[in-house]
C-alpha cells in the first residue's frame, strides 16, 4: 500500500493515508455544502469527546460509507486503498461500541440476530492494528472486556438537583496484574481451615501477599511460574507433609468482571484489620455496641460494604447498617417458655426457635436454627476427625475455654450444604449448637408490635443522611489511619479515594392527581394527597345495596356504630351505602365463623364485614379462604380494637369504605397518562417455604391505568412456568373491555436478584413473547426488574446541608450498572431516616421507549397504589402483585375464584 501524502507526513505509513483520506473528505463536503447554498462559517454541532486513534477512524470510516458515490474524486493515495470493502462492510472496531453521543437509547436487547462477519481489507487490518495498540498501552489491560464500553442509558427530563452517593472510587494503579491460580493438595485436605494454613506457609516464605478463598482459587499480585510449581508444607499438630501444587491459569485486568470476587475478598481482610465483625454478609463492630436494657437488647453499627464495576469505573459501596440482638441466650427463653406453660413447651418452643437465627459469641458467627433435640444435651459425644469420641462438655472446655452449666439441656441443630471436594454434588452436614452460649437475634413479632420497643430501637437504627455521610468518613479515616488496611489495598495496586461521590440528578416534574367530576389537585412537594382524597369523590364508585356485618356480643355497639357511620361517610366520596345487615355470632370459636359464611351470607351480597375481638390469624385465614375461594365474594376483617378509639374512628371507617369500593371494582383516582393501547403488568412471588411459592400476576384492563385483573398460580421456585396462562387470560380480558389488543405491553417484574437476571431474559421473557407470537399480533414488549433490596444511598445537598431528596428524584449515570440500561428512582417523601432509592433495570425493550418515558411512566405508577394517598416504593402493578401474592399464600392456600379476578379484593 502506498504510503501517502506529502512533506512531513510522508514516512508514517498507513496512519497517513487516512489522514489524508478525512482531509479530502473535509474538502469534499465543503465543495457540496458551497454547491448547495450553505455557508461554509456556519457554527457547526459540536462533535462527541474525542477517544484517540479509535474516534478517527470512526469518523473515517463513517464519512467514507456517506460519499461512496464520490469516491472518483479521491487522490491516487486514497484510491490505492480499497475502500469499497470499508464502505460496504464497517470494521467490527466502528460498529461493536456505539459512541453514546448518537445511540440514545438500548438497542441490544431488540437485536437478535448477530452482525455478518466484515469483508476483509487493509483498512480492516489497519483499524485491528491501531485497536490492538489501544489495548496494549496498559500493562494490566489483557482481556477483551477491557476495550468493552459502558451502556448510557439517561434522560433529560426535569429539573437538575445535587445529589451525593455512598459511593467511593477506587483507584487502580496502572501496570498492575492480578494472576490467578489453581491449588491442589496431595494427599487431599478437607478443612478451610487447614488449606489457608498450608497456602499461608508458602507464601510467607515466597513474602507475597495473595488472596486465597480456602478452595482452590489463589491470587498473587505476581507471576511466580508459566506452568506449575510444587511447594511442600507441614500440616501442623498431624506432622503430615504435604505436596501443594499451583497451576497457573491466567492474567486478569483489576477492573475486570471476574475480578469482582477478589475484591470483595480483599475488602473482608480490610474490614478484620479494623477489627469488625462478620455476621451474615455484613460486617459490624461488637466493640462499639448500644445497650438497651429495658427490652434486653442491643444493637450492634456496622457496614454493607461491596465492590463493583459501575459506569464510570470501580466503585466501593459503603452503607450504615445495624444488627439486633438480645441479650437473652436461648436456654433463658426455653426457660421462661417452660415456666409459663410447662404443658405445651416443646410446641411453643419450636413455634419460637425454628427459622431464628442465633449468634455465637465464642466464634462471632450466625446460625439459622432448623430443629430442637430434645434427646441430645450437652453429655453425648461426638467423632473427631482422628476418630475419637468427645462430649460436647470436654469439646468447648478444651477449645473455647467455656464451661456449660446445664449438662441436660437440649441442643439446637443447624443444617447446611457444603460442596465435596472432588463432587459438584453438595451434602447435608449437621451442627449442634448448646442453647447456653447462643444469643439470640432480631426481634420477635411481639416486640415488632409492641411501639415502645420500636421507638427505643429507632434511635439508633433510624440514621439521618448526615449521620451516613458521617459515618462514611469516619471509616474512610479510619483506613488511611490503619496501616494494614493500607498496605493490603497498596499491596494489590489499589487507592480509596478522598470522599464519596458528588452527582448531578434530576427532580421529575410533580404530578396532577385526578378524582371523581375531573377535579385535579397537585401531589404536592411531599407527593401526598389523603386531604385532597377526603374531600373529593372517588373516579368510579360502586354503591353497596347489599351487605352483611357480622360480629360478637360483646362488639354488639362497635357493629351498629360502624355501620351507620359508613352510610353517613360514604355519600361525600360519592358512594351510595345502604344499611347493612347486622348479624350477631354466638361464640368466636372458628368453627361458628365458618358456619356463619356458609349459612347466613346470601347471593345478593356484595360484601362481608367481620368485626372481630381479637387478632388469630386461623381465624382470618379461614374467613379469606372460604370468601375468596368456596364463596367468591368481598370480605373485610377488622379489628373491634380500632373501632373503640372515638378521636380517630371517623378516619378510620373512611378508609374502610374507600377500600371497600376497590374491592368491589370501583377505582380512587388516577392520573394522565399520554399514550393509549398500553397494557401495564406486574409480577411478584410470595415464598411461604418450600414448594409454597405463589406468583401474583396483575395487568391493567383500561385507558386510565386505574382497573386491574389478578391472576395467582402456585409454583415451585421463584422463576415461575405460568406466565403464558396469566398473560393469555390478560390479553383476552383487556380485549373484552377495550375492544382491541394492547399495542404495547409494559411488564414491571420484582424479586429478582442480580444471579437470575440472565435467566429471566432468556426464561421468562421468552414466555410472553411467545404467547405473542401465538397470539399473531404485532405487539412489542418492554421488560423491566424492580430490585428494592439495594445498598445504594442517594442524598440531596442544599445549602450546604444533606437531606433525603425529594419525590421525582432520579440518578441515571456514574453509579448505574456498567453493562445495563439502569437507573434509580426516588418516589416518596422520608422525613425519619434516609431514604431507599428502587432501582429499575430495563431488560428487554422492543418498544422503542427512550430513558424518559421509562423513568416518567415508573414514577407515574408508584401514585396508583389505592392504599395509600400517596406515592409508594415502586410501582403500583407490583405492589398489587405483591398483595396478591402474599393474600393467597398466606391465608387463601388456595387459587382464587374468577368472579373476583377484575376486582382488587386482596387490598
Amino acid at each position: 500500500m502506498a504510503s501517502g501524502g506529502d512533506g512531513p507526513s510522508r514516512g508514517r505509513g498507513r496512519g497517513a493515508t487516512m489522514l489524508a483520506a478525512l482531509e479530502r473528505m473535509k474538502e469534499k463536503e465543503r465543495l457540496d455544502r458551497e454547491q448547495l447554498g450553505v455557508r461554509g462559517d456556519e457554527p457547526k454541532p459540536e462533535p462527541p469527546k474525542g477517544l484517540g486513534r479509535s474516534v478517527m477512524l470512526k469518523t473515517l470510516h463513517s464519512r467514507l460509507g456517506m460519499r461512496k458515490d464520490a469516491s472518483t474524486s479521491a487522490t491516487p493515495a486514497v484510491v490505492s486503498e480499497p475502500t469499497p470493502a470499508v464502505v460496504s462492510e464497517p470494521t467490527p472496531a466502528v460498529v461493536s461500541q456505539p459512541t453514546p453521543a448518537v445511540v440514545s437509547r438500548p438497542t441490544p436487547a431488540v437485536v437478535s440476530k448477530p452482525t455478518p462477519a466484515p469483508t476483509r481489507s487493509a483498512e480492516t487490518d489497519v483499524t485491528e492494528k491501531m485497536a490492538k495498540l489501544e489495548v496494549s498501552d496498559s500493562a494490566s489491560q489483557v482481556s477483551d472486556s477491557a476495550v468493552k464500553e459502558p451502556v448510557q442509558y439517561k434522560g433529560s427530563s426535569g429539573k437538575p438537583i445535587r445529589l451525593s452517593a455512598n459511593y467511593i472510587r477506587l483507584e487502580v494503579a496502572k501496570g498492575r496484574g492480578v494472576f490467578e491460580y489453581e491449588v491442589k493438595f496431595s494427599p487431599e485436605i478437607d478443612a478451610k481451615n487447614q488449606r489457608m494454613r498450608l497456602v499461608n506457609q508458602i507464601m510467607r516464605e515466597m513474602e507475597s501477599a495473595k488472596l486465597f478463598d480456602g478452595g482452590h482459587l489463589l491470587y498473587l499480585p505476581t507471576k511466580i511460574t508459566d506452568t506449575q510449581k510444587t511447594f511442600k508444607g507441614i500440616l501442623q499438630g498431624d506432622d503430615l507433609e504435604v505436596e501443594i501444587t499451583i497451576i497457573f491459569k491466567k492474567q486478569k485486568r483489576l477492573g475486570d468482571r471476574e475480578c469482582i470476587h477478589l475484591y470483595n475478598i480483599l475488602f473482608k481482610r480490610v474490614m478484620h484489620a479494623l477489627l469488625f465483625i462478620q455476621m451474615g454478609r455484613n460486617y459490624f463492630d461488637t466493640g462499639h455496641r448500644n445497650l438497651i436494657p429495658q427490652h434486653k437488647l442491643e444493637v450492634y453499627p456496622g457496614f454493607a460494604v461491596s465492590v463493583d464495576e459501575l459506569e464510570d469505573g470501580l466503585m466501593l459501596c459503603l452503607d450504615t447498617q445495624h444488627r439486633v440482638l438480645r441479650t437473652q441466650n436461648a436456654y433463658e427463653l426455653l426457660k421462661e417458655l417452660h415456666s409459663s406453660n410447662a404443658r405445651t413447651f416443646k410446641e411453643t418452643a419450636l413455634k419460637n426457635m425454628l427459622g431464628s437465627c442465633v449468634f455465637t459469641r465464642y466464634n462471632n458467627k450466625t446460625y439459622r436454627i432448623d430443629d430442637v433435640l430434645w434427646d441430645v444435651t450437652p453429655k453425648d459425644t461426638f467423632p473427631t476427625r482422628d476418630g475419637r469420641q468427645i462430649s460436647f462438655l470436654e469439646y468447648y472446655k478444651a477449645q473455647h475455654n467455656i464451661i456449660i452449666q446445664d449438662p441436660d439441656q437440649p441442643m439446637l441443630l443447624h443444617r447446611k450444604s457444603v460442596v465435596v471436594p472432588g463432587s459438584l454434588e453438595k451434602e447435608d452436614r449437621m451442627l449442634c449448637l448448646v442453647p447456653e452460649i447462643s444469643y439470640l437475634t432480631g426481634l420477635t413479632d411481639t416486640m415488632r408490635s409492641d411501639y415502645k420497643v420500636m421507638k427505643d430501637v429507632a434511635e439508633y437504627t433510624r440514621v439521618t443522611p448526615q449521620q451516613r455521610i458521617s459515618s462514611l468518613k469516619t471509616y474512610l479515616d479510619n483506613v488511611r489511619k490503619c496501616e494494614k488496611a493500607q498496605m493490603i489495598l497498596a499491596e494489590w495496586g489499589l487507592r480509596i479515594s478522598e470522599g464519596n461521590l458528588d452527582l448531578p440528578g434530576r427532580q421529575l416534574e410533580t404530578e396532577q392527581i385526578i378524582f371523581g367530576d375531573s377535579v385535579t389537585k397537585s401531589a404536592g412537594p411531599g407527593a401526598d394527597w389523603n386531604r385532597d382524597l377526603a374531600n373529593n369523590k372517588v373516579t368510579y364508585a360502586v354503591d353497596i345495596h347489599s351487605w352483611v356485618v357480622f360480629h360478637t356480643a360483646q362488639d354488639t355497639k362497635y357493629a351498629h356504630d360502624f355501620g351507620s357511620l359508613m352510610c353517613r361517610l360514604a355519600g361525600s366520596l360519592g358512594i351510595k351505602i345502604a344499611n347493612p345487615r347486622i348479624d350477631k355470632l354466638p361464640n368466636d370459636n372458628t368453627a361458628t365463623y365458618a358456619n356463619y359464611v356458609k349459612t347466613r351470607i346470601q347471593k345478593t351480597d356484595q360484601v362481608a364485614v367481620f368485626i372481630c375481638p381479637s387478632i388469630r390469624s386461623d381465624r382470618y385465614n379461614l374467613i379469606k379462604n372460604l370468601c375468596c375461594s368456596a364463596l367468591p365474594i368481598a370480605s373485610q376483617v377488622i379489628n373491634s380494637r380500632t373501632l373503640s378509639k372515638p378521636d380517630k374512628v371517623r378516619s378510620i371507617v373512611l378508609k374502610i369504605a374507600l377500600q371497600i369500593n376497590c374491592k368491589l371494582g370501583g377505582t380512587l383516582w388516577t392520573l394522565k397518562f399520554p399514550f393509549k393501547g398500553w397494557m401495564i403488568c406486574g409480577i411478584d412471588v410470595y415464598h411461604g417455604g418450600p414448594s409454597q411459592s405463589v406468583c401474583g400476576f396483575v395487568a391493567s384492563l383500561n385507558e386510565s391505568i386505574s382497573r386491574w385483573h389478578s391472576r395467582a398460580f402456585h409454583q415451585t421456585k421463584e422463576l415461575g412456568d405460568f406466565y403464558k396462562r396469566a398473560l393469555t387470560a390478560a390479553l383476552e380480558r383487556y380485549k373484552a373491555e377495550c375492544f382491541s389488543f394492547p399495542s404495547k405491553i409494559i411488564i414491571i417484574r420484582d424479586g429478582v436478584g442480580d444471579g437470575q437476571l440472565d435467566h429471566v431474559k432468556r426464561y421468562e421473557v421468552e414466555q410472553f413473547e411467545s404467547v405473542l407470537q401465538a397470539f399473531q399480533l404485532t405487539t412489542t414488549l418492554c421488560f423491566v426488574v424492580v430490585q428494592k433490596r439495594i445498598s445504594t444511598r442517594m442524598f440531596a445537598i442544599r445549602s450546604g446541608k444533606v437531606e433525603n431528596p425529594p419525590p421525582g428524584t432520579i440518578l441515571d449515570h456514574t453509579v448505574t450498572r456498567r453493562y445495563l440500561y439502569d437507573f434509580f428512582l426516588v418516589p416518596q417523601n422520608v422525613r425519619q431516616g434516609t431514604v431507599n432509592p428502587t432501582h429499575y433495570i430495563v431488560l428487554h425493550d422492543k418498544c422503542n421507549l427512550n430513558p424518559d418515558h421509562v423513568q416518567r411512566l415508573c414514577y407515574k405508577l408508584c401514585h396508583l397504589y389505592y392504599n395509600w394517598p400517596g406515592t409508594i416504593r415502586v410501582p403500583a402493578p407490583c405492589q398489587y402483585a405483591h398483595k396478591l401474592a402474599a393474600m393467597v399464600g398466606q391465608s387463601v392456600k388456595a387459587e382464587p375464584s374468577l368472579e373476583l379476578a377484575d376486582k382488587l379484593w386482596y387490598l
